[in-house]
């Protein structure tokens, strides 16, 4: 039997804050995966607040003991949010030092021989934040094309989900409730159950 393994690396939205069922949009594609017949295990290793650089310092010890040799090891990414969050007059991370940090853990994963994907911050209530998200997300868009690295864009689809812009205004403007996460994993799936089953297909950038 095949031991495919998934972690899914980044912040708040990876961990599934505000979901009354406390899948996220992670845990969520797990299911998915196993109710289409593929079995899986998963680590979700999202951490609230946390930015791209503290990722960067940290996923390839959290990650390497959940990845041994021998089983076909996976690596979902998700950042940017926290980023782009003005703290102290500025971004909490300079945008050249987001690419940067993406790039290093991108280059990371390939060395370790695992497959990759990315997933782009989705939007928020802020829209002055918003500017700045979807500045950073052709960014990543750009480095994960050039990269040959699956990047699924988030942020318009979700712009223009009711759903998610309605959860996320009942909330704390930034996460969504459950049926929220519903829309997020919903608009993912497609494409995640591809890189699955065929991580060699080649799923370019979802624009």
């Amino acid at each position: 039997m095949l031991d495919l393994r998934v972690c899914f690396i980044g912040e708040s939205f990876v961990a599934g804050v505000g979901d009354q069922k406390c899948l996220g949009w992670a845990g969520r594609l797990a299911a998915r995966a196993i109710a289409a017949g593929q079995p899986l295990t998963y680590y979700n290793l999202g951490i609230r607040r946390e930015n791209s650089t503290e990722l960067r310092s940290r996923w390839e010890a959290e990650c390497t003991p959940r990845l041994p040799v021998g089983c076909d090891a996976r690596v979902v990414i998700s950042t940017g949010a926290n980023d782009t969050q003005v703290e102290n007059g500025g971004p909490r991370v300079d945008p050249d030092d987001s690419v940067d940090n993406m790039a290093a853990i991108l280059r990371g994963v390939r060395e370790k021989g695992w497959q990759a994907m990315v997933v782009a911050p989705p939007p928020n209530a802020d829209d002055e934040h918003n500017v700045r998200l979807v500045a950073l997300d052709a960014r990543y868009a750009d480095l994960c094309e050039e990269a040959k690295v699956p990047y699924l864009r988030a942020y318009q689809p979700l712009r223009e989900n009711q759903i998610w812009m309605r959860d996320i205004a009942a909330g704390d403007g930034y996460h969504p409730g459950a049926a929220g996460y519903d829309e997020f994993a919903a608009l993912l799936a497609p494409h995640w159950l591809l890189w699955l089953s065929d991580p060699g297909s080649e799923l370019p950038v979802v624009r």
